[in-house]
């Protein structure tokens, strides 16, 4: 169901994953060990940040989508123009906050002291390709984002003119060559997923009447189960093929709330807390990890404590940034939100919609720097 040029519950989607990655880095900075538990047994559904990573990528294939789906999977003019200026304002303040922060308060969880080869590096979204001490340790998704935006209109062109199979193998191409121990980087990883989502806006543009939500649990159960049975520790190790089994079920699920068949779904993921969080959630991303580490560095480190003074500390500071940080001008709808509209609906700028950010957990590779 759209409301203008938004998918209901979307925005809500987003804000709730949004709260649970800020939630799961309090448990690693108040429980240090990832990808071991040593936490409570209770509180183990938090220390896997990875699976938000597969949420939010599919997400952006898919709201990115969702009009060109409409449209005859035709993207129009100044798709780069539009990305930059939603994501770049943003991600440098914050980066400049994180380099501040680095520099001056010394050394924190999460950001790690960092030099001009940093600055430069992270300022021209390199961070995925070369190797650089990381400021804030959630940054590494934006290079990935960035590049999957580049290659978004070759998959459009080949979804317009070859069908759904040659996409998905152009997406998978890297990996099926190299192997995934032969690709460097995350976005060849990530690159299955944002194309699965991408075709997800195709099915949710002419839905066929299905028991989405059932086979939304069908796809996700298995996979969880494994989680759950083999622990941690092992799903870390394996973290490339889980990414792969879930990924349906989370674009199975954005189909579910693109058709809004479910009223209580509806009504939960377009209540105004669930809405608020969805509109900062970019700027919660990006300021997150500042807020929770001056907190555990400096007042407690407590899980119950730090989630108190943590989570409402991070939602505040998210909703100031995002009103200096994002752009919020014009009245027309976008071609690359849920409504679609003519070419000539591009010239002003709607306001963003949370689904089209980049929101992911801390970087993988640098783990031990959380403790």
């Amino acid at each position: 169901m759209t409301r203008g040029n938004r998918v209901a519950g979307l925005d809500g989607l987003r804000g709730l994953a949004a709260l649970y990655v800020v939630l799961h880095h309090c448990y690693l900075l108040c429980y240090p060990g990832y990808p071991a538990n040593t936490g409570p047994a209770w509180g183990g559904w938090l220390i896997h940040g990875r699976l938000a990573v597969v949420a939010f990528i599919v997400l952006s294939g898919f709201s990115l989508a969702l009009a060109p789906a409409r449209d005859g999977w035709r993207l129009g003019t100044g798709f780069a123009r539009r990305r930059a200026r939603r994501i770049l304002p943003a991600y440098w303040a914050a980066l400049l906050v994180s380099l501040a922060l680095a520099t001056l308060a010394g050394p924190l969880p999460m950001i790690h002291p960092a030099d001009g080869r940093s600055a430069v590096v992270y300022a021209l979204l390199l961070q995925d390709f070369v190797a650089a001490p990381a400021p804030n340790g959630a940054f590494w998704s934006i290079a990935v984002e960035a590049a999957l935006y580049l290659v978004f209109p070759l998959l459009l062109l080949v979804r317009a003119r070859f069908g759904a199979a040659a996409t998905m193998a152009v997406a998978c191409l890297p990996v099926i060559i190299a192997g995934p121990a032969g690709t460097t980087g995350f976005t060849w990883e990530m690159a299955p997923l944002f194309t699965l989502g991408l075709l997800a806006a195709g099915v949710a543009a002419r839905p066929p009447r299905l028991p989405w939500w059932w086979l939304t649990a069908l796809a996700a159960a298995p996979v969880l189960t494994v989680i759950a049975w083999r622990g941690p520790v092992w799903t870390e190790r394996h973290y490339f093929w889980i990414d792969l089994a879930i990924a349906p079920a989370f674009a199975l699920l954005l189909i579910a709330v693109a058709t809004a068949r479910s009223a209580v779904a509806t009504r939960l993921l377009t209540a105004r807390p669930a809405a608020l969080l969805g509109r900062c959630s970019y700027s919660l991303y990006l300021m997150h990890v500042p807020v929770i580490a001056l907190i555990t560095h400096h007042v407690h480190r407590s899980f119950p404590v730090t989630v108190a003074l943590a989570a409402p500390a991070a939602v505040l500071t998210a909703t100031l940034f995002a009103r200096v940080f994002e752009p919020r001008t014009g009245k027309q709808p976008d071609r690359n939100s849920a409504g679609g509209g003519s070419r000539r609906s591009e010239v002003t700028r709607p306001p963003p919609t949370a689904e089209e950010y980049p929101c992911v957990p801390y970087d993988p590779r640098s783990a031990a720097a959380v403790a």
